[in-house]
């Protein structure tokens, strides 16, 4: 069975379209609800949200399912996804939802669900709560009596700025260190500087006025490049920028020049690891990293366990075997000793922590390897399955053949877009291109 409204990482949607109305948000906030309604306490939802205009209509759509439901609704405004995350286990709440597009434009928003446990729903519970939404939700409304009731917590930003400075080690001071952060216009606007300057760094916010409508737009993690220029024009040490909802990171060293998600992870995985803190024996990491990643990861004796692309499938594998870093090139990065989701916030604090212990600057401190030719193409498609054509199938064979020992073809469409993301590696550059152009071309030729 496939899902209906949930993709690789929550729901998402063009906003008042198919499946992202406020009409499916009540339902879907009902369903979810008597999902987790267990037991004989008071039930109780934490709902966070970016800056996009949107989130005015769904969190009260969200919160009118949950108070049906039975649930207590805590509703806490802008706020980091991983903030989230944090809050439903603080509050023993049942279920937390963020309202968010991540790193989509503002006329796209989204709903991605946490339990208790502070972890993003398995596959089998977010079918049962599509069960829930289609078959019909006024069997599982409550009597009057057991409604809930909503409310706003005020302090729950405060809360997630002391929980992301305890995580910087003590002793260690961010005093004299300048950095850039670029919070996208979106739920770190107001957190993400805050921090920084609490732990003494000398800041630089960009990305920190949202009025509704320019989340992402020009700027964060989409759209590094100012970032990397203000970086240069103000000498500082690293640049941060964000995403939406702050769930992940690309950096920029002192020169303007993008860190890879890559070489973030290689980072805090290989000085964990001579700390003696690193778990699992390696790190976790998806189809789409770099093969120079795992060549340097077995090099020092460690591993490269990969997963099918979405950060739920990183940590999904990363609970089960016990590591503890994990992540996305794309800047997902997960530390399960501070969190259960990605945290870009955290996650530039711990780069940040390194470059310092060493003593050097972010240019060598975050290039730990070199990076393999790898080339990345993306193919819309209006229907179908492009990838069960003969033409397709057979150019996929012949590129594997061709990369056999030497190289990795990675093919798969998106899970929120019409998309199939075409990416080989290998360390012949004309070899990698070619194979991606004619894979590419065959597409195009069903699509």
């Amino acid at each position: 069975m496939s899902r209906k409204y949930f993709g690789t990482d929550g729901i998402r949607g063009t906003v008042n379209k198919g499946h992202m109305t406020p009409d499916i948000a009540m339902r879907i906030g009902l369903a979810a609800g008597r999902t987790f309604t267990r037991g004989d306490h008071v039930h109780r939802v934490v709902i966070g949200k970016d800056t996009r205009r949107s989130g005015y209509m769904f969190e009260p759509a969200l919160a009118a399912g949950f108070v049906a439901a039975g649930m207590d609704v805590f509703m806490v405004g802008p706020i980091p996804t991983p903030a989230i995350a944090l809050l439903v286990k603080s509050l023993r709440a049942d279920i937390g939802v963020m309202i968010s597009a991540s790193h989509n434009p503002h006329y796209d928003n989204g709903i991605k669900f946490f339990g208790p446990d502070g972890y993003k729903l398995s596959d089998k519970q977010e079918k049962h709560i599509e069960k829930l939404v289609d078959n019909g939700v006024n069997d599982i409304l409550v009597s009057s009596e057991h409604l809930g009731r909503a409310t706003r917590m005020e302090d729950a930003r405060g809360r997630y700025i002391e929980f992301a400075k305890s995580t910087v080690p003590s002793g260690i001071t961010f005093d004299g260190f300048k950095v850039v952060v670029d919070c996208a216009n979106g739920a770190a606007y107001k957190v993400a500087p805050e921090v920084l300057w609490e732990l003494g760094a000398d800041v630089v916010a960009m990305g920190i006025n949202p009025d509704g409508f320019n989340i992402n737009d020009g700027c964060g993690s989409t759209h590094p490049e100012q970032m990397c220029d203000r970086v240069v024009a103000t000498g500082a040490d690293l640049g941060i920028a964000l995403d939406g909802d702050a769930d992940r990171l690309i950096l920029c060293n002192e020169k303007g020049q993008i860190i890879d998600g890559d070489q973030i992870m290689a980072l805090i995985a290989l000085n964990w690891h001579k700390r003696g803190v690193l778990q699992g024996g390696g790190l976790v990491s998806t189809v789409m990293s770099n093969l120079g990643l795992e060549r340097l990861m077995q090099s020092e004796g460690l591993t490269l366990e990969r997963t099918q692309v979405g950060d739920r499938y990183v940590v999904e594998k990363m609970r089960r075997d016990g590591f503890n870093v994990g992540g996305e090139q794309s800047g997902h990065i997960i530390l399960s000793d501070f969190s259960t989701t990605g945290d870009g916030l955290v996650s530039g604090l711990q780069v940040i922590t390194e470059i310092i212990r060493q003593g050097v600057v972010a240019s060598k401190a975050c290039k730990l390897f070199e990076p393999v030719p790898q080339l990345l193409k993306n193919v819309r498609y209006q229907g179908g399955d492009p990838l069960s054509a003969d033409n397709v199938k057979q150019a996929v064979s012949h590129a594997e053949t061709a990369l056999k020992g030497s190289g990795r073809l990675v093919i798969r469409k998106s899970g929120t877009e019409p998309l199939v993301r075409v990416m080989a590696e290998g360390d012949d550059a004309r070899q990698i291109s070619d194979i991606v152009e004619s894979i590419c071309t065959e597409i195009e030729a069903v699509a």
